[in-house]
């Protein structure tokens, strides 16, 4: 991927994307707003998220081995990997333990960061996303573009003509006469899934929420495919970044009202799946959790950065932000796009490519993403923060002019009576420099600062001088 500004300039030329995220934006924009509006606690609410990850994550190391033995007494498996490369170990080989050559997939932003599909399909196992968008997404061949909405730069013509086109060489055809009207393409996709989901014996998910206390994991969804996936299959394989757990059940509560409201406009999402373990008859008889890192320690680890990791994948800052509106997700080079991805991937991959580089840049800083935010995120800081890591990191080491202009500057400036010292001579000084009021030329290299600045020349008494003078004076 190219760097930001290089993408978004190709974005930006695109007027049908335009057209097209303007106008999904707009509706889950004012959806969001209506019902967000009508809860008169709604910024105690925010408040109450914010805390509850904040605190959460104070203690990540505490909840997650709790969460670990809560999962292992209730039949599962927890696997621990530190990056992309041994989560995509673990899962293949969870499944190729069972014989399966295909799974269904539930969906999930944690997948798409470590590349899992890509991985499985190295591996000779077809991975089937089972999400309308990621459907959409994964039969065109395309990538991701909005965190609740993968597939909203595509309209209903192009949809339509991706499923005539993609759909009978990877299951079910498309009817032949299918058109663009919403309710033929979701039942093109439903009678194209069916099959999947009957003869899958193993499935792959990630979770919104990891409760510590009782190991349990949470799905909120739209389409039932999750749950699909979650019960019909003998196999289940979560992957859970670490930071997605709260402490207890009662937390849930304050989600489980915020997270549908920023994200779909809804009250309530139409299907929350929680599974606790494995239960003799009922479900899946096999279940793994596969606890990701993948640079989160690292951001854990930054007292300002650390807030990144509240976020619960909403959405909200991306429908806001006058920036995602006219370049989409894609010019990101992320799963993770918008303001949120602006300050979360430069933190999980670092800052070593041009692209992970000018991310913090990726920004008007108006704040209205922060201002949408159900967890309080502060974004806009977030970017200052990580716009100044770039600049030290491309800055390199401060030559010994540099170095030893502070380390003087800090020696006078750390002592009352040498600061004093130092303003006498300047104010003695002030004869050879002033020219009419100002600085004159000064030697090299100290005329580079300045040919380019009108500086004042000292004044012929310092404020601390002239007040001691006139205090004495007084008494």
């Amino acid at each position: 991927m190219p760097a930001f500004p290089t993408a978004a300039k190709d974005a930006l030329a695109d007027s049908q994307l335009r057209h097209n995220l303007a106008g999904a934006t707009g509706t889950i924009r004012a959806k969001r707003a209506e019902v967000v509006g009508e809860l008169d606690d709604w910024d105690r609410l925010r408040a109450a998220g914010a805390a509850i990850k904040a605190h959460t994550l104070s203690h990540l190391d505490t909840y997650l081995e709790r969460f670990e033995t809560a999962v292992t007494e209730a039949g599962g498996t927890v696997h621990w990997a530190r990056d992309a490369a041994e989560a995509n170990r673990i899962v293949t080989d969870l499944v190729r333990a069972t014989g399966e050559r295909e799974v269904v997939k539930v969906k999930s932003m944690a997948t798409q960061e470590i590349e899992l599909n890509e991985a499985l399909a190295a591996a000779g196992i077809d991975a089937w996303e089972t999400d309308l968008a990621e459907l959409i997404v994964q039969l065109g061949h395309d990538a991701p573009s909005h965190i609740l909405v993968p597939a909203i730069h595509r309209n209903r013509a192009e949809i339509r003509e991706i499923f005539r086109r993609e759909m009978g060489a990877a299951g079910a055809p498309a009817p032949e006469d299918l058109t663009d009207d919403p309710v033929r393409l979701a039942e093109a996709a439903r009678q194209h899934l069916r099959e999947k989901f009957l003869r899958a014996k193993v499935a792959v998910s990630g979770a919104n929420f990891a409760v510590a206390d009782s190991g349990t994991l949470v799905v909120l969804e739209s389409e039932g495919n999750g749950r699909m996936c979650l019960t019909l299959p003998d196999t289940l394989i979560s992957v859970v970044g670490i930071e997605k757990l709260v402490p207890t059940w009662q937390d849930m509560e304050v989600f489980l009202q915020s997270l549908p409201r920023s994200s779909t406009g809804e009250r309530m999402n139409p299907y929350t799946s929680t599974w606790t373990g494995v239960a003799a008859g009922d479900g899946p008889q096999e279940f793994h959790v596969v606890l990701l890192d993948n640079g989160r320690t690292d951001a854990l680890a930054d007292e300002v950065g650390r807030q990144a990791l509240r976020c619960i994948r909403c959405s909200a800052c991306l429908n806001v932000c006058p920036v995602y509106e006219r370049t989409g997700g894609h010019a990101y080079g992320s799963v993770y796009p918008g303001p949120i991805g602006a300050v979360l991937t430069p933190q999980l991959r670092g800052t070593a490519s041009e692209i992970d580089k000018s991310l913090p840049y990726a920004s008007s800083l108006c704040g209205a993403c922060y201002d949408v935010c159900p967890v309080a995120i502060d974004i806009p800081s977030l970017l200052v923060h990580l716009r100044t890591r770039v600049v030290d990191e491309q800055r390199g080491p401060r030559s010994w002019p540099v170095a030893a202009a502070l380390a003087a500057a800090s020696w006078v400036l750390g002592d009352a009576r040498r600061l004093a010292a130092a303003q006498r001579v300047a104010s003695w000084g002030r004869r050879l420099l002033w020219r009419r009021g100002r600085i004159g030329r000064l030697p090299a290299p100290l005329s580079r600062w300045t040919d380019a600045r009108d500086a004042p020349a000292p004044a012929a008494e310092s404020f601390r001088s002239w007040w001691t003078r006139t205090r004495e004076e007084k008494s």
